[in-house]
């Protein structure tokens, strides 16, 4: 039997994320930052979002940055621009947030879904060209928990079938693939979301749009505040989806920072790899993997447990560390998605995943010796678990 009752008396804890750790030493500069925005009362838009559009953009490498009202908005809008409709069908993965389908489905396309890859999570490109139909219109690639897709093959693909790429980029602000290229600015349109989760957050619901085509950029513009293109004149019908002041003013303070923040993160992996490698957890447990030559961001730091993981995590709970099971279920078998027809075994990948893999802290500011307690407490659990 696997005792579930806390063992150490260190009154150590381990939240999955330390929001409070981030904010105190920029507080001032934050507080700052939005008594500008209530002093110039341009609540909308305006001179904050502009700027951060210009900042996001020039640190994505690409053209145009178009802020919206969440990660999720932009993929909708992202949709909407590419003209995507009643009848349609975008090829995606089952393995994401809600929102990767649901966008699709809001605007009346069908979402077709294609198996992961078991190591790294992300759609499985090879069989992607038997997901393709005539009604196909898009491909939507996720770059799940801060590693980009494999966007080389993913291109070719695009070019050969004429299909515009949306990149669901909503974890991975400034991951890399192997050419050095940033996520988001290799498709026509790249979606990010700046929930006070992400690597880079806000202060609530926020996203941005990138993308280096001049049209697209100018539409996506107009969808954002109901498809006007002069006041009260509207070309498009779009959405109200216009990013707040304050939260540009806050994604402002925090976006030179985002690098070393994913130094750290980076160096966090890097530390639990080695912890669990001397621990010889390798063997029950299967570590973070990452493509030789990607700049991973890590957004979520997830390990594989094949045997017993909702146990561990129980366990770990127990002993003040958090976690995470990103996603408990796949989306082809949510249950609002049922009339896609799809059925447990479709995608064995996927469901493997979510019955097995756990997020474990990894945010920038995790201490050595939290990491130390972390592996430790896996260790134990294990050691108990053993007949």
């Amino acid at each position: 039997m696997t005792s579930t009752a806390p063992h150490s008396s260190t009154g150590i804890k381990v939240p999955l994320l330390d929001l409070q750790a981030q904010y105190a030493p920029l507080r001032t500069e934050v507080l700052k930052a939005v008594e500008r925005v209530f002093d110039s009362q341009q609540f909308l838009l305006g001179s904050e979002v502009k700027a951060l559009e210009e900042e996001v953009a020039r640190y994505s490498q690409t053209r145009h940055a178009v802020g919206c009202t969440s990660g999720t908005d932009a993929l909708l809008l992202a949709l909407m621009a590419l003209d995507i409709k009643a009848g349609d069908e975008v090829v995606t993965t089952p393995y994401s947030f809600f929102a990767t389908a649901s966008s699709i489905v809001r605007v009346g396309a069908r979402p077709v879904f294609v198996d992961i890859e078991a190591n790294t999570y992300n759609i499985d490109v090879d069989l992607i060209p038997y997901a393709i139909t005539p009604r196909t219109r898009a491909i939507m690639p996720v770059h799940l928990y801060g590693q980009c897709a494999e966007m080389n093959e993913l291109l070719l693909i695009s070019k050969h079938y004429k299909l515009p790429i949306i990149e669901d980029a909503a974890q991975a602000i400034g991951a890399e693939d192997t050419q050095g290229r940033r996520a988001g600015a290799m498709g026509a349109i790249g979606c990010f979301s700046f929930y006070p989760t992400k690597n880079l957050g806000g202060a609530g619901d926020g996203g941005m749009l990138v993308t280096n085509d001049d049209a697209l950029a100018e539409r996506l513009r107009s969808l954002r505040v109901h498809g006007e293109t002069v006041k009260y004149h509207h070309k498009f019908v779009g959405i109200n989806g216009r990013l707040d002041a304050i939260q540009a003013a806050v994604l402002r303070v925090k976006l030179p920072h985002l690098d070393r923040w994913t130094e750290q993160r980076q160096a966090n992996a890097a530390t639990y790899d080695k912890l669990f490698a001397d621990a010889n957890l390798t063997d029950v447990i299967t570590l973070p993997f990452a493509r030789a030559g990607v700049r991973h961001i890590f957004n979520q730091y997830v390990i594989r447990v094949p045997e017993k993981r909702d146990g561990l995590r129980e366990h770990l709970h127990l002993n003040n560390i958090g976690t995470e099971v990103y996603y408990p279920v796949p989306l082809h078998l949510q249950e609002c998605f049922r009339s896609l027809g799809y059925k447990a075994g479709d995608f064995p990948e996927a469901e493997r995943a979510a019955g097995e893999t756990l997020a474990l802290p990894v945010y920038p500011e995790l201490t050595f010796a939290q990491q130390c307690y972390v592996v430790a407490s896996i260790a134990r659990f294990f050691e108990e678990a053993r007949p």
